[in-house]
């Protein structure tokens, strides 16, 4: 049900984290999809295979759902194999880098899965390149730096701003769309600075140094890559790591939440 201020108190949202392995899933967790529930919308990033959990949380059929992909790796776009067994009545509206519909309409269909045409819940597609926009919340757009061409986010709801940033290297991208963010959410693949210079993603230094030069409330790592984080202990060492830089820092796990 949704939360309704009738006593004058404001509502709180909440961030679910429904997916925060990197790459496969593993006895860690699924990949990546963070859901957060605001009075607003209901904002998803990314779409691995946490997106499977979505139903536990969306219960108000009124309210608009959003999903924002950040690019298309699989571990990132394969939960969209799951859209068949939603019954959303609004439908979910899909945000994305251009081509995002071409791309979905693509890998969506036969001999893949079922076609967007045949699915219960209706699906729409709203392209961005870099850029401010409202959709209707406020919402910023940049390209971050990947093998592939990957968009980070900056929303703003009940006045308070979230970022998500994943797949990337250490860019100034992060500063910009962090900025006194309420949360900033950003990746942790490896378990070492540069691990791979060719594969850009981020060690706990690179994301607690993002987040203190973007002047963030707070951190919380997610895609944690299944093969480099094997273990939920190895995340523990990783926020210890960042919290040296950064205190205000969660390795966050799945069916974590983040109220804010």
């Amino acid at each position: 049900m949704q939360r309704r201020d009738f006593s004058g108190i404001t509502p709180t949202m909440q961030i679910h984290f429904l997916g925060t392995n990197g790459w496969f899933n593993a006895e860690t967790g699924e990949t990546s999809c963070v859901l957060v529930d605001a009075q607003e919308a209901y904002v998803i990033f990314d779409a691995g295979n946490g997106l499977r959990k979505l139903e536990r949380h969306i219960t108000d059929p009124a309210k608009p759902i959003y999903l924002c992909l950040s690019h298309f790796h699989l571990d990132h776009v394969y939960g969209l194999h799951m859209l068949p067994k939603f019954r959303f009545p609004q439908g979910i509206t899909i945000l994305g880098q251009p081509g995002t519909e071409r791309t979905l309409r693509s890998l969506l269909g036969k001999p893949w899965t079922a076609p967007l045409e045949r699915l219960p819940t209706a699906v729409r597609f709203q392209e961005v390149g870099e850029g401010n926009y409202t959709a209707p919340f406020p919402l910023v757009v940049r390209f971050l730096v990947h093998s592939d061409p990957c968009i980070g986010f900056r929303v703003t709801l009940e006045g308070k701003t979230i970022t998500y940033c994943t797949d990337t290297g250490t860019c100034e991208q992060l500063s910009v769309l962090g900025h006194n963010a309420d949360c900033f959410i950003t990746e942790c693949s490896w378990r070492v600075p540069q691990q791979q210079p060719g594969w850009p993603h981020l060690a706990p230094e690179d994301a607690a140094a993002a987040a203190r030069a973007a002047n963030a409330r707070q951190l919380a790592l997610v895609h944690f890559e299944g093969y480099t984080y094997p273990t939920l202990e190895a995340r523990t060492e990783a926020e210890t790591r960042a919290r040296a830089i950064f205190p205000a820092t969660r390795a966050m796990h799945d069916d974590d939440v983040i109220t804010l």
